[in-house]
Order: C-alpha cells, then structure tokens, then sequence
C-alpha cells in the first residue's frame, strides 16, 4: 500500500472504532433526553414539512435528525444516529488536522485518543442535539484549511472552496460557527503576511498567488471573495426544505430578513436555568449539566455532561505549554494549536447570549486535545518520551470510573449519583 494512503487509513479506523464506540447503547434512554425536547420535534416537523419549528436555529443539524428517523424510524436510535456519525467524524477530524500539521503519526493518533477519552464527544455524539453537527464541520474546515495550505496550484482552489463549505456548513448547523469563519479568513491573511516578511518581500506581495509558500496560485482577494460566497451559498441552500412547508414557506423575499428574525430569536433574554454558567467557569468544569436523571429503560439512569477532569485540566497547562514553547522555539503549529482553543473560548465572552451552559464549551474541549497531542510531541522528549502514553492512560482510567454517568448505564439506586460528585457545585 502506497505511504500516502496510510493516513486515510488510519482516519477510517479511528473514524470506525469511535462509531462502534458511540453506537453502543445509543438508545438507552429510549426517551427524549434534554434539549432533545427542542429537536427532535422540529426535525419531525422537517420530515412532514409541516411548517416553522425551533426558527432560532438554521436548519441542517435539524435535517440530520429527521434524516435518521426516515431511516430508522421515530425512536432513540432515529433521533441520534447522525449525532454518532458526527460524532466519530469529528475524532477522525481532529487527526487530520494534527496529521496536517505535523506529517506523523505519533502525534496525529495521539490526540485522536484524548478526543475519544474527551467524554464530552462521546456524550454528544449521543443526543440529538445541533452541536454535534457544528463540531464536525468547523473541525472538518479547519483540517480542509490546512490541506488546501500545502496543495498544488492546480488543485488548490478545490481544496480551497471545499473549505470554505465546510465552514458554511458548520454555520448552517449553529450560528456558533460564524466567528471561526472569521478567524480562518484571518488567518489565511496573517500566514500570507508572515510569509511576505519571512521573505524580506513587499508587503503587496501577500497579494498575490504566485510564488506563495503556503496556498499557491492563491490570489489573496479573490480566494477571501470566494471563501465568503461559497460558505454564504452553501449556507443559505440548506433553508431549501423550508420553501416546501404546508404553513408560512418560505420565499426568495423572506430568507434575508428571517435570517434578522433568527438572530433576534438568539439573543432574547431568557429565564434563569437550574444549569447556566458563566463562560469563564467551563474549563474549570464548575457546573457540568445533567442532561438525564431518572428512571428509565427498568433502571436508574443519569447521563452527566462533563468533560475528562484529566483533559480539560491537563489541556489548559498543554494551551499554557504551547505558547510558551512558541515563544521559545517559534514553532508555529505551537501557536496554532494554543490560539485554536483561546480563540474558540474567548469568543463566548463576547458573545450577546443571555444564558451561557457548559456544552457551549464543547468546540473548546476538542481543541484541548490538539494542544495536548502539539504540547507533548514538542517537550515529551528523552527520558519523558512516553509520557503522552502515561497521560492517555490516566485518561482512560478516568473514563472506565466516570462510564456509567456519561453512558446512562443502570445505577443502584436514586442516590448512586453522589459516587461521582467530586465538588459541591456539580449535583
């Protein structure tokens, strides 16, 4: 077999091993789990084409959901399907991006394992919700971001728009996804900057495709041009179910000013909830959610949203070394992997929502897992070599304890729950 082809390969494993892993005792709770109750019956109303439901989110993460209950059904595994799918593309994702970074496959496989071990992946690729949709896309645009970065010019546009979809797709699942299509045409203007003054050229020179180190043939203003329209287009094509509703279809005159009553929708002020929290409490995992507790399937059952204590810790000192060893070696896939997550983080401090949960921390909780894979390949070295293995193994130890509250295994009783609750704040 060809080199080149090892990791696809390889991504299709993990990809396989993360959907086998997701799929297993998906539909258990056979009932409606947490914001499931918001979802699940717009996507059934997406399925009859019915008319308006859930309108303060775009559609595709909805069409997912009806998507799997046409095909298995109006039950647990129906609704959730497509989250796994999701799910497991989104562990492969975050090895295409490391394997894009880094051409080995120590680190790439790496951070793939702390992804799977991540528990906020796993629990999300096993509720139909829209984030899971939103992940596997933004993940999925950055990796395509990067490869397009190294492509030939006669392939690089391809590679290019490909992105750029992907991103609008991302956009199309939850508006979250707005600000790293920002942040890619950001950073695709900063990398062309750094090229021209690495290169001692003019500055004007970042304008143009030729003898460009990273995205050749790539004209800087008609490829931010394209990248805006093509995420744009693919974004606004996924409203085409809405024009065949029974009740208020929508029309040519009305997708750009629905788009104002979404948005009006997103930033109305909404009553206290039992599980809110502060942006800045989420990496701490202060208040994690119970997305599910009670009785059900002939047992007690809880599933609680939280992320691997081992990595959402672990990760911030991983951010910390990566900025450090950037400032140190100037490794800029050190900076990359740290400014992954501070910018995915900070962008919730800004922002105008009026309720902030924990799982809108879960874009930033994968990108702990490349600033663990990135921080480890640069100082895990000589007699520390291994250490990545020692942490991978913490990391499973903590989920095997951690297991039947994130996979709504059968509990002992009412008060099983308290075993696991390690601070005040987390009932």
């Amino acid at each position: 077999m060809p080199r080149r082809s090892r990791p696809f390969l390889v991504a299709i494993l993990i990809g396989l091993a993360a959907e086998a892993l997701f799929l297993w005792g998906v539909t258990i709770p056979s009932k409606i789990v947490f914001d499931e109750i918001h979802y699940v019956p717009a996507a059934r109303a997406l399925l009859a084409l019915s008319g308006p439901v859930n309108t303060e989110h775009p559609l595709l993460a909805k069409e997912f959901i009806a998507a799997g209950i046409a095909l298995f059904g109006d039950n647990a595994l129906g609704w959730r399907f497509f989250s796994t799918v999701a799910g497991a593309a989104t562990v492969s994702g975050v090895f295409a991006i490391l394997w894009q970074l880094y051409r080995r496959m120590r680190p790439a496989v790496t951070g793939a394992i702390f992804a799977l071990l991540n528990f906020t992946i796993y629990i999300e690729a096993r509720i139909a919700m829209i984030d899971p949709f939103l992940a596997v896309f933004t993940i999925w645009g950055i990796a395509a971001m990067l490869w397009a970065m190294r492509a030939p010019p006669g392939k690089v546009w391809t590679r290019w728009i490909v992105a750029a979809m992907l991103f609008g797709l991302a956009v199309a699942a939850k508006w979250a996804a707005v600000p790293y299509v920002a942040w890619a045409g950001l950073g695709f203007v900063i990398v062309r900057w750094r090229d021209a003054v690495r290169a001692r050229r003019p500055l004007a020179t970042m304008l143009s495709g030729r003898d460009q180190p990273h995205w050749a043939g790539l004209p800087t203003i008609p490829a931010l041009l394209a990248f805006g329209l093509a995420s744009v287009a693919i974004y606004l094509l996924t409203f085409a179910p809405a024009f065949l509703y029974h009740d208020q279809p929508l029309t040519l005159a009305d997708l750009l000013p629905f788009q104002m009553t979404m948005y009006r929708e997103q930033v109305q002020v909404l009553p206290h909830h039992t599980y809110q929290s502060a942006w800045w409490t989420w990496p701490l995992i202060i208040r994690p959610i119970w997305y599910f507790y009670e009785t059900s399937d002939g047992a007690m059952r809880g599933i609680l949203m939280i992320g691997n204590p081992v990595i959402m810790w672990g990760g911030l000192i991983a951010v910390l070394a990566c900025a450090w060893g950037w400032l140190r070696a100037r490794d800029v896939r050190l900076l990359f992997a740290a400014g992954l997550w501070t910018a995915s983080y900070l962008i919730w401090a800004i922002i105008p929502k009026s309720l902030g949960f924990y799982y809108y921390y879960y874009l930033p909780s994968i990108f702990l897992c490349i600033a663990l894979a990135a921080a480890f390949d640069h100082f895990a070295r000589g007699k520390f070599a291994h250490w990545d293995e020692g942490f991978a193994i913490l990391a499973f130890g903590i989920a095997v304890y951690f297991f039947p509250i994130i996979s709504a295994a059968a509990l002992p009783g009412v008060q099983a729950f308290q075993h696991w609750m390690w601070f005040p704040s987390w009932p």
